[in-house]
């Protein structure tokens, strides 16, 4: 009862590991119908679609195969997922299962040796990863263990880990790179609205940034009054019927500028002001990312080139134009305020805009320098937040920016989804 407990529990990615780590004993092993197997190479651990671990070699009753080995934690998942009808399995010499409940045959119909891989385990090996999977825990699954785990292991992972959150922010620069037909300033551009407008508005920032060609805020960036009477009007903020002179001014200029470039304000989210504190209202936020481009003509080549924390704030710490020193709205006055940026806020941009970009943009030149970056994210204090504080119960120090990121892409990619055995913290705390 208690082994189908655990069974029922069980993931594939258990089976992947112990082949992975060849963490199985591989004396006298057979398959289920008794023939010897001896294992040469275990193969190339495979991610992608297709069999689990590309070009193995075996000797299956004394006969030299060379293909591919597929893992289920049933013989029948291999029926289940159609593999019986895709050529793609037809070159899977050994079937790797954990309970073996029925014969399989490829493709070809031909038969698949099969080797039942619980006969091969140790006890202590399984009781390690029963520890992970079923012991209660109030935040990861090592908690308990992790600050066992040698310091140089960790700082390496950790590096690896921010690389890795790099390559998955990449993604989404790749596809506005794509959509822009390859243009690095309008993603550029693209990314600090989205980031300016943060949690509650990066969405509809970015939708505002999308709604016109990047061409047409080129051509107003001589002018810190086009530049928000463009970004203004196409955020639908310019709607006062009885606008102060200021408005006023912006609304005659947006009118201009939607007649010359043909604007539409079609498929724009309009940017909420609820829940926000006043210096992170939508009006000052692209005040600032306006008077940021009217400051600096080549904005692009001086962020990409730039790589040191202090260079990059000074580039960064702006304000708003002179009407916003009294307002939040523009409908209402308030006390006399200059809103420059915060450091805190200049470190996000940092953080999510500039290191991601730099990344791809080195890459797309053949010139990726990641201790350059490392060192720049080493720069900058470490975020807060509540992962990262409970992190810090753990004794699991966050002393930067670098160690913030990797332990976030730790947390949301391995820890929550429980891929334990994908983590280097994981594999080194599981027992042979």
């Amino acid at each position: 009862m208690q082994d189908f407990f655990y069974f029922q529990k069980m993931k594939e990615d258990f089976l992947h590991f112990l082949w992975r780590f060849k963490k199985l004993s591989l004396n006298n092993l057979k398959t289920s119908l008794g023939e010897s197997v001896e294992i040469q190479k275990f193969g190339s651990y495979n991610t992608l679609a297709g069999p689990d671990f590309f070009n193995a070699s075996l000797v299956i009753a004394g006969q030299h195969w060379v293909g591919n080995v597929e893992m289920h934690l049933k013989s029948s998942d291999w029926f289940a997922h159609g593999h019986e009808k895709d050529p793609n399995y037809n070159n899977v010499i050994l079937h790797v299962v954990w309970e073996d409940d029925v014969e399989i045959f490829n493709a070809n119909n031909q038969p698949v040796p099969t080797l039942l891989l619980k006969d091969y385990v140790s006890h202590d090996l399984l009781n390690s990863y029963q520890k992970f999977i079923y012991h209660s825990y109030s935040f990861i699954n090592c908690e308990n263990e992790i600050t066992s785990v040698d310091d140089f292991i960790l700082s390496n992972w950790k590096e690896r880990l921010f690389i890795e959150r790099l390559e998955q922010k990449s993604i989404l620069i790749k596809e506005l790179l794509s959509k822009s037909k390859n243009n690095w300033e309008a993603v550029l551009f693209q990314l600090l609205m989205k980031n300016f407008g943060g949690n509650i508005n990066g969405e509809s920032f970015l939708s505002i940034a999308q709604s016109f060609e990047f061409a047409t805020f080129q051509k107003s960036t001589q002018s810190l009054k086009q530049l928000e009477s463009l970004l203004f009007g196409q955020a639908l903020l310019l709607t006062s019927e009885i606008p102060s002179s200021y408005e006023k001014s912006l609304q005659d200029e947006y009118k201009f500028l939607k007649s010359k470039f043909q604007l539409s304000n079609l498929g724009v989210l309009s940017p909420q002001f609820f829940k926000l504190r006043p210096p992170n209202f939508p009006t000052i936020r692209l005040s600032q990312l306006a008077n940021l481009y009217a400051s600096h003509s080549q904005i692009f080549s001086l962020l990409m080139t730039t790589t040191n924390r202090s260079d990059l704030q000074h580039v960064l710490k702006v304000s708003t134009s002179e009407f916003w020193n009294t307002h939040y709205t523009f409908s209402k006055e308030s006390k006399r305020v200059k809103k420059t940026v915060s450091d805190a806020f200049i470190n996000l941009i940092i953080i999510n805009t500039i290191i991601p970009l730099q990344f791809c943009y080195q890459q797309s030149k053949g010139k990726l320098d990641t201790e350059i970056l490392l060192k720049l994210a080493e720069e900058i204090p470490s975020e807060k937040n509540t992962v990262i504080n409970n992190f810090s119960k753990l004794k699991i120090a966050s002393n930067s920016a670098k160690d913030s990121q990797s332990l976030l892409q730790l947390y949301k990619q391995y820890c929550s989804k429980t891929r334990c055995l994908h983590c280097a913290v994981g594999t080194k705390l599981m027992k042979p």
